[in-house]
Parts: C-alpha cells; structure tokens; sequence
C-alpha cells in the first residue's frame, strides 16, 4: 500500500512522524460508457467553448464565476499560498467522543509511524484510549486546509476529515408537533429490544452488487462479450479519422510515422525527391521508352518497305534491259532476215 501523504502529528513539544494511507476502498463494479452500436469507448474531450479546440492540461487554469465575471487564478497564483507547505497535523483540542457529531465526518485515513521509535505514537494511541478523547486537528491535504479528527482504531491511530460547520445544509422543513403515548413509546422499546444486538459489519452485504456481479460472471461464461481492444478501435478494423484522441501505443506509433511522412511529402518540393515525384519520373521512363520503340519499330518497317521497293525497282529495271535487249536482237534479225533474199524469190529468179 502507497502512503498518500507524510508529516507529523504535532501537540505543545511532541512530534509524531507519520504516513497517512487511505482506509477505505469501493467494493462497487467499476464501469464505462459505450456506444450501443459498435460498443467502442465514450471519450470525453476538455474542449474550448471560444476557439472550439480541445485544450491538454498543461493549458487549463481555474476560474470562479461570480455570476457577471469571472475571476482566473494561475497555478502561480495558487503555488504562493502558504497552506500548500504545511505537512503538519496540529492537534488544537481534545474532546469528549460524543460531541462529535457523526453526521460531520467524511474520509478516513490510516496513520504508520515513522521513524525507529514509535513510542510517541503508541503514547498518544493508549492516552486517547484511557481519556476517552478524541483530538480535533487541522491539516492540508492536496492543497486544501481540513478539518479532521484522530480517533483509536484497534492498534492504529485513525485521521477522520470533518466537515466544515458552513457545509451543513439549513432545512426548512420538520416534523409537526404530534403527541405521543406513554403506551406508545413503551411498546416501540419493546420492539427495538426484539431487534438489539452487537455491530458486526460483516454479516450485511451488498446485494445489489453481488447480484450484478453474477450476471457479468454469467455473460462472460455464456461467451457474450467483446475484446476490449476492440472497444479501443484497436483491432484494425477502424481507423481514426483526428477527432479523438491517440488511446494506444501502437495508434500512437501508426500517427507519427503518418505524421513524418506528411512531413517529408509536404517538403519534398524543395528537398528533394518524393515518392510520388519518383513514382512520376519511372512513369515518365517507361512511356519514353516506350514512344523510343515505337518510333524504331516504325524506322526499322520505313527502312523495310523502302527496301522493298528498291529491289523491286531494281527488278524493274533489269526486266526492261532484258526486253529491251530482246528488242534490239529481235530488230537486227529483221535486219539481217530483209537483207538476205527469200528462198521463194531465189527460186523465180532462177526460173526467170
């Protein structure tokens, strides 16, 4: 157990050191909100009703509303009030255990003795026992000066806070004179006699807690729960959009790598390359390259055709020798044939 607090009890000359540990805790089932739809957390945001923004702790002051204004006050404004230095409980009276009304006690604390004696405690414990006195102290506790008081509680010296005589509610109502029998009263004694006994704290409970604690053991064997991750948006499933706040380490981890890249892309201008700027320069690569083979693909057909057609034109060309080389052996047989006579002409000359 973690003490809370630590000082001295403090009466005329003596000194008791002491820790203050609270002796109290709730048995109550703690829970949370959340949505009936996706069953994720309700989160509540400190949100500035002038900006609108929502505003860390480090940045809230606090102020008292006086109706027409508003009065701020610093934490350096509260830092220089003396009653945060006291670690002092001061003992400035002992009474008798009955005037101290009960309906005035509030927290109750436990007190450890410090130190390699503890003497003075178990001095102060056995005097408050044999006087049948209950000391009435001040102290401060988080900044706030409070009224208490020190009580016996089996071996231990008790710390109970009390409220403050302004904090008591005045009613304006009670009630009304009513006369009651001497037989009356005398048979509601009867009846409270029926009902007396010795206070054992332990023989009550709770049972509106222990019946709720049965019906959350009994979902959670039935299986009818969810992953509390899940109730975080830590299951991947969702993303978060900025409206709330970072509620893990790993969506705190997802958010400054997002966070450097934006950074390093909103830079990128004027450092250097980005991803998208290399992603356009590779794109713009492979359509050079590709308009570069087009463009030989289409040189190496023109460079085809074009010698196509000179062989062909060649061809051409030495099927017009050819004919006109058959032209001109065609010609000079004719010549040859006109200028030898005919056989038949040979013959009427020789008849001749």
């Amino acid at each position: 157990m973690r003490a809370i607090w630590s000082g001295e009890i403090t009466f005329g000359l003596v000194n008791v050191p002491v820790k203050l540990y609270g002796a109290t805790r709730s048995h109550d089932l703690s829970f949370h909100q959340v949505h009936d739809e996706d069953h994720g957390r309700i989160r509540y945001q400190r949100t500035c009703e002038v900006c609108g923004r929502e505003i860390d702790y480090e940045h809230i002051d606090k102020a008292y509303d006086d109706g027409d204004k508003t009065v701020v006050l610093t934490d350096e404004e509260l830092d220089e009030l003396p009653a945060e230095d006291n670690d002092e409980i001061d003992v400035v009276q002992f009474v008798p255990d009955e005037q101290v009304d009960p309906i005035l006690l509030g927290t109750s604390y436990f007190l450890e003795p410090v130190g390699r004696s503890s003497k003075a405690y178990v001095l102060l414990r056995r005097t408050l026992e044999d006087t049948e006195r209950t000391a009435v102290v001040t102290f401060t506790l988080r900044t706030k000066t409070r009224l208490g008081v020190l009580r016996v509680h089996e071996d231990l010296l008790a710390l109970q806070t009390l409220r403050w005589p302004s904090d008591l509610k005045e009613v304006d109502f009670g009630p009304k004179s009513t006369r009651v029998s001497a037989k009356e009263r005398s048979m509601s004694a009867a009846l409270v006699d029926q009902f007396s006994g010795d206070f054992d704290p332990e023989q009550f409970t709770d049972e509106y807690q222990a019946q709720l604690r049965q019906l959350v053991e009994a979902k959670l064997e039935e299986g009818d729960a969810v992953d509390t991750d899940a109730t975080f948006g830590r299951d991947g499933s969702t993303e978060d959009e900025g409206d709330g706040k970072v509620i893990s380490l790993m969506d705190a981890l997802e958010r400054s790598v997002q966070k450097r890249r934006d950074a390093a892309s909103s830079s990128g201008g004027r450092n250097g390359p980005t991803a998208s700027s290399t992603t356009g320069r590779a794109t713009a690569t492979k359509t050079t390259k590709k308009s570069k083979t087009a463009k030989n693909s289409k040189k190496s057909k023109t460079t085809k055709s074009s010698k196509t057609s000179a062989a062909e034109e060649k061809k051409s060309a030495a099927g017009d020798k050819k004919g006109s080389a058959r032209t001109k052996k065609a010609s000079a047989k004719g010549k040859t044939s006109s200028s030898r006579p005919s056989s038949s002409s040979r013959t009427s000359k020789k008849s001749a």
